[in-house]
């Protein structure tokens, strides 16, 4: 066949989600493209980037993060080019242009460039000994940095940082989490929820600062100090910075698609271009936008089935989504509401022998929420609840017991 008329596929990005989607594709029964090509603006294969807190506390080795051999793109006959990535799109021409120099002419462009760490904006982030907490070659960095300094500051109290800082206490250095807010995980948590996390992790060696916010990161060439809002200097020689993230978007508005906070797509992931679609951390959907693995992973899964006209291929719907991690060995759950209002009622229980902790929020006889802290086997269930918007007043009474005492009861 010729190359120039075969049906040409180019993906954008090469992380999680895009792997998944070009697993779902060859997974299909039908081969909508003859060829495909993937710009990896990384030097290396797609990665669980999930697993780089254990790749930094040492838990982890790197060839176990890798998520498909070289010989599986061989296999499926797919094109991947590290280390170079997409810079300009013609949408008049369909090309693309890479930062190689490279022209390629596509039928079908998939946009899945992620998203960058958050900036605080304040004086002294280019100083050497600050760093992000964001792809492997930080993981890297940190890991390196052990042998040269001693006292770590990470700014930012959702899972992401206190990741980092757990890794980083593993590594042996001294560390301090500065949180904005006034308790940690407070996404994800309640107050007391935050704050009983805060009180294992400082039983851990772990220094907590909540309600804390640094204003500037001070250092000649290298950091020596964080000064906080109240004019406080804490002294440090390693900033972490791990407050949040922000979609890649700028090729897409470049190339002038609409763009929100992220790229906009429709239920099917499709852009205001036809030909171009958008998935994963990059895009919004009806104003949402996704930091989670799992909802991109749904949206691979639609793309997918749409490209390859699959028969009733689904369109994508946000879902229940549930937040299941583990710091410093206590495992967090979290789904739905994580903090009650005026309209909800609460279920609490802590037992302090075991370190434990439940709220359900309740509604209308449905619930609405749940935070679980120490044991989190029944969060699927509470998920499931929440998602089918079950009524409960037949074993309200058994619900913080879990699924058997409420099957009994009901």
């Amino acid at each position: 066949m010729d190359r120039n008329s075969e049906r040409t596929l180019i993906v954008c990005g090469h992380g999680m989600v895009a792997q998944r989607f070009l697993e779902e594709l060859m997974a299909s029964a039908k081969r909508p493209f003859e060829r495909i090509v993937v710009f990896n603006g990384e030097s290396y294969a797609a990665y669980n980037r999930i697993q780089l807190p254990a790749l930094l506390s040492g838990e982890a080795q790197e060839p176990s993060l890798i998520l498909q051999p070289e010989n599986w793109f061989t296999a499926h006959g797919i094109e991947v080019h590290y280390g170079e990535r997409v810079t300009a799109i013609d949408r008049h021409k369909q090309t693309i242009i890479t930062s190689a120099g490279r022209s390629e002419t596509y039928d079908t462009l998939v946009l899945a460039t992620g998203s960058r760490p958050a900036s605080l904006g304040i004086p002294g982030e280019q100083l050497q000994g600050v760093r992000y907490f964001r792809d492997i070659n930080d993981a890297r960095h940190l890991i390196d940095q052990r042998r040269r300094r001693r006292r770590a500051m990470v700014v930012g109290g959702g899972f992401l940082g206190l990741e980092a800082a757990d890794g980083l206490q593993r590594l042996g250095l001294s560390v301090t989490v500065l949180h904005r807010s006034g308790h940690l995980l407070n996404r994800q948590v309640d107050r007391t929820g935050g704050q009983l996390l805060a009180a294992q992790l400082a039983s851990r060696g772990l220094d907590i600062m909540t309600s804390s916010a640094p204003i500037r990161i001070l250092g000649d060439h290298d950091v020596h100090a964080v000064q906080l809002a109240d004019q406080t200097l804490l002294s440090t020689d390693l900033v972490v910075i791990a407050t949040g993230i922000v979609p890649n978007k700028e090729l897409a508005q470049d190339a002038g698609l609409s763009c929100g906070r992220g790229i906009q797509v429709n239920n099917r992931m499709q852009t205001s271009d036809p030909a171009i679609y958008a998935l994963g951390e990059c895009c919004e959907v009806e104003g949402e936008t996704f930091g989670l693995v799992e909802p991109g992973y749904r949206q691979a899964r639609v793309l997918a089935g749409v490209l390859a006209a699959t028969e009733r291929a689904p369109a994508f719907e946000s879902a229940v989504l549930a937040t299941r991690l583990k710091i410093s060995g206590m495992p967090v759950f979290s789904c739905g509401q994580h903090a009650p209002d005026d309209t909800t009622e609460s279920l609490v229980w802590q037992d302090l022998g075991t370190d434990t902790y439940g709220h359900l929020m309740i509604r209308d006889e449905r619930l609405v929420g749940a935070v679980l802290l120490g044991d989190t086997r029944q969060g699927p269930w509470y998920q499931e609840l929440i998602k089918k918007q079950t009524e409960v007043t037949a074993f309200r009474a058994q619900l913080a017991f879990g699924k058997p005492f409420c099957e009994a009861a009901a």
